[in-house]
C-alpha cells in the first residue's frame, strides 16, 4: 500500500495566540489574514496537498469560527476520493470537561478518533508557520531511517534559541539531546554547530513524524500535556527518534513583529517563497473577485490584490488585501492592509456619510506608514498613522502599538482628521 495514503495529518491550531494580539483578538491565530487573500491555516494545508496527503483534521479550541468558516468553504474533497480537511472542535466528555492543556494534550482527547485500522502514520503539524516543505521527504525519511519518532529541525542563530526546542544529533541524525525554549544559553553550548566561522543550533519545527502505534503508547502512559517540553524529551531515551534537518525558509509567526516583517518580505523582488510556482500552489477559498482597479497611482514593491480599487495614491513596500479601497492623494508605506469582506453599496455609502461613518477602507489625502490594517477598517479622510514619537508598545481608544508597529484592529472606524 502506498504509504501516503497510510498517514493522518494532524494540524494543531488551538493556541490563544496571545502574542499575536490584537490580531487575534477575534479570532485564533490560524485564522489571521496572511498576504492579502490567504490565512495562516492556508500553508500546513497546502503543505499537505501538495504533497498529496489527503486526511487532514485541524485542531481547534479558542475563537474558531472564522477558521471553521474558511476551512469548510475551501477544503471541499470529491466525495469519492476519501480524502478530507475537517475541523476537531475540543470536546466535553464524561470523562474530560476541560479545554486542551496543550499540545499534547489536544492531540491524546482526539486519539479516539484516529481509529482507522488502515493509518499507520500520523504527521502533526502546527497551524502557524510559513514554510514550503516536501513532506513527501519527511515520510520516506521516517521509513528510511525505521524511525518511530521523526522531528523536523531548522538552522536557528544563538539569539533565536530561547524560542524554539534545541537538539543534537548523533552522526546517523538520531535525537541524542532535546532541550526546550533554553533561557541560559549556557546550557546548550555543546550542542552548537559551526559551518564557516557561524555558529548555529538545530530548533524543532514543530512538526512530528510518529508511528501512530508509538503515538498512542506515549500519549496513555501519562497526562504530559506538551510536545516540546515533555514527550519529545522521554521519546528520545525511549524509542527510535531521528532528526530531519530541513534548509529552506522557514518561520514561526508568533509576535506582532515577525507577522509583519515576514509578511512584507513576499513584496519584495525576490520573495522568500516563489509564490507563482503552478507545480506546488498555496491554496485558499476561491473568490471571483474582479481584477484590481488602479488609476493614476504610483506602487513600488507591493501586493496588490483582487477586487481592490487604488485612486491617485503613492503604495510603497505594502500589501493591499482583497476589496480594499484607497482614497485620492493618500500615501501607504511599510504597511499591512488585510482587505475586506464585501462592498459596500452605494445607498450603504450614502447612508454611512450622513452618519459620519467613513467608507470602508482608506479615505482621501491620508498619510500611513508602519501598520496593520485588520479586515473591513474604516479610515476617514486626511488621517495620519505615522507613529512620530516611535512609541514601541502603547493601547490606545482605537488602536494598538506593538513593536512600534501600530495596529488596527478589525471593524475599527477611524474619524476623519485623527493623527496617531
Amino acid at each position: 500500500m502506498d504509504p501516503l495514503k497510510e498517514v493522518l495529518c494532524v494540524v494543531l491550531g488551538g493556541g490563544r495566540g496571545t502574542r499575536l494580539y490584537p490580531l487575534t483578538k477575534e479570532r485564533c491565530k490560524p485564522a489571521v489574514p496572511l498576504f492579502g487573500k490567504h490565512r495562516l491555516i492556508d500553508i500546513p494545508i497546502s503543505n499537505c496537498l501538495n504533497a498529496d496527503l489527503r486526511k487532514i483534521y485541524i485542531l481547534t479550541q479558542f475563537n474558531s469560527e472564522s477558521l471553521n468558516k474558511h476551512v469548510s468553504r475551501t477544503y471541499k474533497m470529491e466525495s469519492f476520493s476519501k480524502g478530507f480537511v475537517e475541523i476537531m472542535a475540543a470536546e466535553q466528555s464524561m470523562d474530560n470537561t476541560n479545554w486542551f492543556q496543550g499540545t499534547a494534550d489536544a492531540v491524546r482527547r482526539c486519539l479516539k478518533h484516529f481509529n482507522d485500522p488502515y493509518i499507520k502514520y500520523v504527521l502533526i503539524l502546527s497551524g502557524d508557520q510559513l514554510y514550503r516543505l516536501n513532506l513527501k521527504d519527511v515520510i520516506y525519511y521516517h521509513l528510511e531511517k525505521h524511525a518511530e519518532v521523526t522531528v523536523a529541525c531548522n538552522r536557528v542563530s544563538p539569539e533565536e534559541t530561547a524560542g524554539f526546542g534545541i537538539m543534537s544529533i548523533d552522526k546517523n541524525s538520531r535525537i541524542v539531546n532535546f532541550v526546550e525554549k533554553p533561557k541560559d544559553i549556557s546550557l546548550i553550548s555543546k550542542m552548537a554547530i559551526t559551518d564557516n566561522g557561524k555558529t548555529s543550533f538545530l530548533g524543532s519545527m514543530g512538526i512530528y513524524m510518529f508511528n501512530k502505534q508509538v503515538l498512542i503508547e506515549l500519549l496513555a502512559k501519562n497526562y504530559q500535556i506538551d510536545f516540546g517540553k515533555e514527550v519529545i524529551p522521554e521519546a528520545i531515551n525511549v524509542r527510535d527518534t531521528y532528526a530531519y534537518v530541513f534548509d529552506g525558509y522557514w518561520r514561526d509567526i508568533g509576535t506582532i513583529k515577525t507577522f509583519y516583517d515576514e509578511n512584507l518580505r513576499f513584496a519584495e523582488q525576490i520573495p522568500p517563497l516563489n509564490m507563482y510556482d503552478e507545480t506546488w500552489q498555496i491554496f485558499t477559498k476561491p473568490r471571483y473577485l474582479p481584477p484590481a482597479r488602479i488609476e493614476n497611482c504610483q506602487i513600488e514593491r507591493s501586493i496588490i490584490a483582487e477586487g481592490s480599487k487604488i485612486f491617485a495614491s503613492k503604495i510603497t513596500h505594502s500589501i493591499i488585501g482583497i476589496r480594499f479601497i484607497v482614497g485620492k492623494g493618500t500615501t501607504i508605506k511599510e504597511t499591512i492592509t488585510m482587505g475586506c469582506d464585501y462592498y459596500e453599496t452605494d445607498q450603504q455609502v450614502e447612508e454611512n456619510h450622513m452618519k459620519g461613518i467613513p467608507c470602508l477602507g482608506v479615505g482621501a489625502n491620508c498619510h500611513i506608514e508602519k501598520a496593520i490594517l485588520d479586515k473591513n477598517v474604516r479610515i476617514g479622510d486626511n488621517v495620519k498613522i505615522l507613529n512620530e514619537k516611535n512609541i514601541q508598545n502603547h493601547d490606545g481608544p482605537n488602536y494598538f502599538i506593538r513593536d512600534g508597529i501600530v495596529v488596527i484592529n478589525k471593524n475599527t472606524v477611524i474619524p476623519s482628521g485623527t493623527v496617531i
